[in-house]
């Protein structure tokens, strides 16, 4: 054990899956400045491009099982070459703007699936595999984190060339960005075979794995809590800048508040990895889903100005992917790290599906009511269920038969 814990991080690892991360993250979180342009020059309406970033949702998380297999079997690398060229041909086909059909095929299908296949269950397996477990969960903060510099740095990105090119060109440029994710996939090249952790895992058939982590009580719910995480962000990415021009804010501080998620969510990342690295992970996870409630409840029930739109973002910021590591990590101490793309990517197909309820209710429910004050309340009553989900989630390995 002293000899594990003393290991260096395997740093080109680690940093050329961040950059990835930062790229596959960034430009999806920044979907939400291309909604209003976009439908001024098309006269579309908001449920339009809200199916759009459902439907990307929902192929993000159809496609993460399955990439993440592929991930395991075949070489973490492959995958994220293929991640970059369906993240740019989605984005250009997105830019055609002719019909909602290439909105919905390249927006939603392709983009959807080149997120899937750089996803953090993607990434974040490839750590494992090259980090002590010790160093797991710290490793998964790292990665989490870059994805959240990712929503920091594309918020203006996105922001600035929309005012300088239009949306359908920024589009094309930021198409082209995605094809540095093959350039950085050859660190991350091993299967699940490969890595300093390998001769420790438990062998089984990817068949064999998935029955096991379906009938473990502790995964389905962990799965089940996910699915509120996906709704929560999602339809905050999607649907928050025009939430604010809707009340009156400026569109600037909509730039801003993105722009803070991602940079709390910075520190709240690496907070995550280093806290459950050392305490409980299902009740803090537990306990940010109930300050997710918390921080949404003050924020519609008080004065809404800029700087409550400011303070609101920073809070949550902090908690927008801190469940990330301690949720992965705990995929990885149920079952070991041989198949954690695959089962990784299965909790993060919940986290999709609810991610595709809250874009597209989003929009749906705007449309009717003229408002999104039903989903955000939505959100807050989830996020209560998801904390009483996890805490009776148990953070041990599952029982298997002594290996002879």
């Amino acid at each position: 054990m002293p000899d594990s814990i003393r290991q260096p991080m395997p740093w080109l690892i680690i940093i050329a899956g961040s950059l990835i991360a930062v790229m596959t993250f960034g430009p999806r979180s920044a979907m939400g400045f291309f909604q209003l342009p976009m439908l001024q020059d098309t006269g579309w309406d908001r449920s339009t491009f809200g199916l759009a970033m459902a439907l990307q949702n929902l192929f993000w998380g159809i496609g993460q099982p399955f990439f993440g297999a592929l991930a395991d079997k075949y070489g973490t690398g492959r995958v994220l070459i293929q991640s970059g060229i369906l993240y740019a041909a989605g984005l250009v086909c997105m830019s055609f703007g002719t019909s909602p059909f290439w909105l919905h095929f390249g927006g939603g299908v392709l983009v959807g699936l080149g997120i899937a296949a750089g996803s953090f269950s993607v990434i974040l397996s490839a750590f494992a595999r090259n980090v002590t477990p010790q160093q797991r969960t710290m490793a998964f903060g790292i990665g989490t984190a870059a994805g959240s510099a990712g929503m920091f740095l594309f918020a203006p990105i996105s922001q600035g060339l929309i005012s300088a090119y239009g949306w359908s060109d920024s589009l094309v440029y930021i198409g082209a960005m995605m094809l540095i994710v093959p350039l950085l996939a050859w660190p991350l090249r091993g299967n699940a075979t490969s890595g300093t952790q390998s001769q420790a895992q438990f062998k089984q058939t990817a068949g064999e794995a998935l029955r096991e982590a379906l009938g473990h009580k502790s995964y389905l719910l962990l799965t089940t809590g996910f699915f509120v995480c996906g709704f929560q962000v999602a339809f905050i990415t999607a649907h928050f800048p025009a939430y604010l021009g809707d009340i009156g804010i400026e569109p600037r501080y909509a730039v801003i508040a993105m722009a803070l998620i991602g940079l709390f969510n910075v520190i709240g990342s690496l907070a995550a990895g280093y806290i459950s690295q050392r305490y409980s992970k299902p009740y803090f996870l537990a306990y940010i889903y109930i300050g997710r409630s918390i921080a949404v409840t003050a924020f519609l029930l008080l004065p809404q100005t800029p700087l409550s739109v400011v303070i609101f973002a920073a809070v949550m910021g902090l908690l927008w992917l801190s469940t990330v590591p301690p949720t992965n990590a705990l995929v990885a101490i149920m079952f070991g790290t041989r198949h954690l793309g695959m089962l990784g990517g299965v909790v993060f197909l919940s986290h999709q599906i609810g991610s595709f309820l809250g874009v597209w209710m989003g929009g749906y429910l705007y449309d009717i009511l003229g408002s999104y004050d039903l989903v955000w309340w939505l959100g807050v009553g989830m996020g209560i269920f998801a904390a009483i989900v996890h805490w009776p989630i148990r953070e041990q390995a599952v029982e298997r038969p002594a290996i002879a």
